[in-house]
């Protein structure tokens, strides 16, 4: 098949030397200080039985099978017993051996208290090689494990299996405990976007098990959850982010991310990221966004990815027009593309395709949902997402299915606009009813 295509401004090359100096001394950071490299698995939720690739890479990543032992944590489950047994039936499908450690809140006859302290239950995790985190809330997991922000006696014990080299994996709400900071609450994107994001409610202390540099959040693309990824970068000091999709996850091992399962995710990089906290709301110019798809590499230390192997070995290059770098979002002028509600599911990828697909010089989105009715200054502020090229944006899309892309270092402006309110707004004349007049 000849119908996968390598897209890029400039030679690759040249790209990755740049990647390599910007991100180097602050990959050193990431996951420092320990004894022997560890292995988080970040899931993004959603994962299916079936998702054979996941589940052995996760047996694998502890030994492989007959050497694999997992301690299973259903702590942010609200059917604990029923969410451990789950996990535990796949993992021993899968090779490994694996037990229910019974610390959640909400299982019934169980003392919380005397479990999270118990000699036995702490020896049993401290003899595992790997500890495995079910979905569900969170605020469970930290409120258990690290009350008021400090360790429990059996977060200690996960932590020396960690320390020694262990895999810490985690899906859904297990994945969001991974970063130093996370969202606890946040269903609401628009709302972080206005400005609505309060420690102790919509974020949280994490547990910190991928160190202090990078955030990663779940059920990323089907939820539109770029918009909160942003504003939580900006305001907690994040330059890197990584957004994992559905039935897919991420192995952190050794400064090297590999994306497995059924889709990929988003990295967002703000090393060049310009935003004006005083406006009190989601502004950023110059953000960069890669897409890494299932099988495809990136080293956090070079900043160097690699797509997986059925997109390199396919030709031509086809090149494409480049855009100038940092140049501010104009209020006025031409839309090449135009797409509504970047917030949909898996749209951020959709516009980041079209840019390199398409002669588009760049392609524009809104996010913009308003309550009928609402009156307040924030409740009636929209966002403007603009794409462009940078003269490293480069990409590998294969045209028979638009589902299988890389894309790197794709820019990114973000907005604020005030709306109109959808109860009274006038109807637009009809030449202009391919973009919104707020865009114009």
């Amino acid at each position: 098949m000849d119908a996968l295509r390598f897209i890029s401004t400039r030679v690759r090359g040249l790209a990755l030397r740049r990647g390599v100096i910007a991100l180097g001394a602050m990959a050193a950071l990431i996951g420092g200080g320990a004894a022997h490299a560890q292995t988080a698995i970040v899931i993004g939720g959603a994962l299916r039985m079936d998702n054979d690739a996941v589940w052995q890479r996760i047996v694998d990543e502890a030994g492989g099978p007959g050497k694999a032992r997992f301690a299973v944590l259903a702590t942010a489950s609200v059917a604990p017993e029923r969410s451990a047994q789950t996990i535990i039936d796949e993992l021993v499908r899968h090779g490994a051996q694996a037990e229910h450690i019974p610390v959640a809140p909400r299982l019934e006859g169980a003392d919380l208290q005397k479990n999270l302290a118990d000699p036995e239950l702490l020896a049993k995790v401290r003899a595992s090689n790997a500890v495995f985190f079910s979905g569900g809330a969170q605020g469970f997991i930290v409120d258990t494990l690290q009350p008021q922000g400090r360790p429990t006696a059996m977060l200690e014990a996960i932590w020396e299996v960690y320390r020694r080299g262990g895999v810490v994996a985690g899906t859904s709400a297990g994945a969001a405990i991974m970063s130093r900071v996370m969202f606890r609450d946040a269903l609401d994107v628009m709302g972080v976007m206005r400005g609505q994001m309060r420690d102790g409610q919509e974020v949280d202390r994490g547990l910190g098990f991928i160190g202090d540099q990078l955030f990663v959040d779940q059920h990323f693309l089907k939820r539109g959850r770029i918009g909160r990824m942003l504003p939580l970068m900006l305001a907690k000091g994040y330059r890197l982010g990584l957004g994992v999709e559905e039935n897919s996850a991420a192995v952190i091992h050794d400064q090297r991310v590999d994306i497995i399962g059924a889709r990929g995710a988003l990295l967002v990089d703000l090393r060049d990221a310009r935003s004006d906290p005083a406006m009190g709301v989601l502004n950023v110019r110059g953000a960069r966004l890669s897409y890494l798809d299932s099988g495809d590499r990136h080293d956090l230390r070079t900043g160097v990815t690699e797509p997986a192997p059925r997109k390199t070995a396919a030709n031509p290059v086809v090149p494409v027009r480049a855009a100038a770098q940092g140049q501010p979002m104009p209020s006025r002028g031409p839309v090449d593309s135009f797409q509504p509600d970047i917030l949909g599911d898996n749209r951020i990828v959709q516009a980041m395709t079209e840019l390199l697909r398409s002669p588009a010089s760049e392609v524009r989105a809104m996010a913009a949902r308003v309550r009928p009715g609402a009156t307040g200054e924030r409740d009636r502020t929209g966002f403007v997402f603009r794409l462009y090229r940078g003269s490293d944006t480069q990409g590998w899309v294969d045209d028979d299915d638009p589902r299988d892309v890389t894309l790197l270092d794709v820019r990114l402006d973000v907005r604020p606009v005030r709306l109109p309110d959808p109860t009274a707004a006038a109807p637009l004349p009809p030449a202009t009813l391919g973009v919104p007049a707020i865009m114009r």
